[in-house]
């Protein structure tokens, strides 16, 4: 059985965004922990748009953190910033003033025994590919460093549990040797990841000058299934980024996550998938259920509403900018 993933580095426009967003949020939580926070940034060839809501003490420029985000990731050309952030709707506050959740939808968790991260192969692999690629390029210290540049994406298709084929499109300076380039992309960053593949592919188009916002546009949440766990598992809800932890998108999809890995080693599992559903301003979804390697188990002994969730995994701390750099299931920090 064939099956792919594809992850993208923190430079590509998409990561970019989702950066921002979560940025304007780890500053509101840092002097508010009780911000309620949605915003999403859309940009492209020199401009930037940020827009959402919040209900907040804190004091902040978003424009200004979102140059600091972009300049930190790599880039050096200036944007034209448009801001528009309103209060949060009065109809919204009032489901989540009394614990309930700040939408409807459903989350889906999963954990699996393929690898040490408890997730699927082929996404890991893209995943460490990725950050292998980051790896050299902030570290400066080879040839192959000094000619990469921020926007980059991997992808891994595996045949059973062997790798078929590996694909490596990562922005570059314009004046290196293309031969040259594929030769050392695939021996500082594939062959340590992937010893053995039937077929690597680095710029399969060719030439990778042109990157970030002044090749494409990146909009908050676009990358939802490279965000989870790839196209072989359901996704639920919307997107995480940008979004304060009383929106059950990024909270209770934090939660499934949590409970899935809990399961699998309860169970000492293959495969534990986590669905949950939610009514606005319900505390309580209205749907848990666990699946145990095709067996239905009951959830129980958690608290899975929102107030509960946040309490759990602690998630009114500013952590959410380096969730969507380096991956937004890292460990969470668990109040027992």
């Amino acid at each position: 059985m064939l099956k792919t993933a594809e992850n993208v580095s923190f430079g590509h426009p998409d990561k970019v965004c989702d950066q921002i967003s979560d940025a304007i949020l780890d500053e509101c939580l840092k002097q508010d922990p009780r911000s309620r926070v949605a915003v999403e940034a859309l940009g492209g060839h020199g401009k930037l748009s940020i827009m959402g809501e919040v209900t907040t003490n804190a004091k902040f420029d978003a424009a200004e953190i979102a140059r600091k985000i972009y300049q930190e990731i790599g880039y050096e050309d200036n944007l034209d910033i448009l801001v528009n952030i309103t209060t949060q709707s009065s109809d919204i506050a009032m489901g989540v003033d009394t614990g309930g959740a700040g939408d409807q939808g459903i989350m889906v968790g999963y954990a699996c025994d393929e690898t040490e991260e408890l997730l699927p192969l082929e996404h890991v692999l893209a995943t460490r590919l990725i950050r292998k690629l980051e790896d050299v390029r902030l570290a400066g210290q080879s040839e192959l460093a000094k000619y990469l540049l921020p926007d980059s994406k991997a992808q891994v298709t595996l045949d059973g549990k062997q790798v078929d084929t590996v694909v490596v499109s990562t922005q570059h300076q314009d004046d290196v040797d293309f031969d040259k380039l594929k030769k050392l992309v695939e021996e500082e960053v594939v062959r340590p990841i992937v010893p053995q593949a039937n077929n690597i592919y680095v710029n399969p188009t060719g030439l990778f000058v042109q990157g970030g916002f002044e090749a494409d546009t990146g909009l908050t949440g676009r990358k939802i299934t490279a965000d989870n766990y790839g196209p072989q598992v359901p996704v639920g809800g919307g997107a995480f980024s940008g979004k304060d932890a009383t929106k059950v998108d990024r909270s209770a999809a934090y939660m499934a996550r949590y409970l899935a890995t809990e399961y699998l080693k309860k169970y000492n599992a293959k495969e534990v998938i986590v669905k949950l559903a939610y009514a606005i301003g319900r505390p309580q979804p209205v749907m848990a259920t666990a699946n145990v390697d095709g067996k239905n188990v009951e959830i129980n002994g958690y608290d899975l509403s929102p107030a509960g969730i946040i309490e759990k995994l602690n998630l009114r701390k500013p952590q959410f900018r380096d969730r969507a750099r380096f991956g937004f299931f890292l460990d969470f920090d668990i109040e027992n």
